[in-house]
């Protein structure tokens, strides 16, 4: 029997309704259920079914010299579901993944591939409407090899007409199937799937700091058109959709801050896509 969560609600104006067709608010979800561990499957996680897909961890099996175990969230959406980006905006639920290894918190990347831009007539959003894969890499403990029992809690959104939240344990054993030809075949793929890392003549530079709001350059190869840039925001800076204007030859992102609780220096993770392709950098906010 399933169970609930408790619910938090914070901070909602007056004429914060919850519209059918309206993404909940970012920070605030009634959870459906606390769902348990799932068997282990090779070097895979049994799929979880969700209400408009399924989602399981699929990994090589084997660590690499450096202890780092590459692998992938899949995210098979139902015709008409969406997900979110690593920040998807004001609304939207960003995923999340924390593993464990044994009793041992495991330090994990999550590589997103390039975003699409959403507007649903209610709020502007970043993530994807299509089955997508993340792509995984764990920093596994010391002496993992002989307790590769890997425990990851999952927390994403996935939305038709409004946004559900999903939370799951699943586990796997990374030593069990290790090399399997499907699971290296899926973990590459994701890997394949992101974008390349910027260079000089391909990227997005930070121009000036306002107030209220970030000025960004994109630089871009010959025949590059129609860029959209993709920021993603920090537990001290939230930010809004980038509104691309030009200047002669020169484009520019104008990226208004919404909230900064912070001054320190952040670096900021950024996506820039094009019709050609998709690069991703880091820009640093003073």
């Amino acid at each position: 029997m399933m169970g609930l969560c408790p619910v938090v609600v914070a901070k909602l104006r007056a004429d914060d309704h919850v519209h059918p067709m309206r993404p909940l608010p970012f920070l605030s979800f009634l959870c459906l259920s606390l769902l348990p561990a799932f068997a282990a499957q090779a070097a895979s996680s049994d799929w979880h079914h969700i209400e408009g897909g399924s989602i399981r961890i699929v990994t090589t099996g084997a660590p690499d010299t450096n202890g780092q175990l590459r692998g992938a969230l899949e995210i098979r959406l139902k015709p008409g579901w969406k997900t979110y980006w690593q920040d998807p905006g004001a609304s939207g639920v960003p995923p999340t993944l924390e593993a464990l290894v044994g009793e041992e918190t495991t330090p994990v990347e999550i590589g997103f591939p390039a975003p699409t831009r959403f507007d649903d007539g209610y709020a502007t959003w970043a993530g994807y409407d299509h089955p997508v894969s993340l792509a995984l890499t764990f920093a596994l403990p010391d002496g993992s090899a002989t307790r590769a029992q890997l425990e990851a809690q999952i927390f994403l959104g996935v939305c038709e007409t409004i946004c559900i939240p999903v939370q799951a344990t699943l586990s796997l054993d990374s030593r069990d199937g290790a090399d399997d030809p499907e699971h290296v075949g899926v973990v590459s793929q994701a890997f394949a799937a992101l974008p390349t890392p910027a260079t000089p003549d391909f990227s997005a530079r930070l121009v000036e700091v306002r107030e209220n709001a970030m000025l960004v350059a994109a630089e871009l190869p010959k025949g590059a058109h129609a860029p959209d840039l993709f920021v993603a925001g920090t537990q001290s800076l939230t930010l809004d959709t980038p509104q691309k204007t030009q200047d002669g030859s020169q484009i520019l992102f104008h990226v208004p801050i919404a909230a900064r609780t912070g001054r320190d220096d952040e670096e900021l993770n950024y996506t820039l896509v094009t019709e050609i392709g998709a690069v991703s950098g880091h820009m640093r906010l003073p």
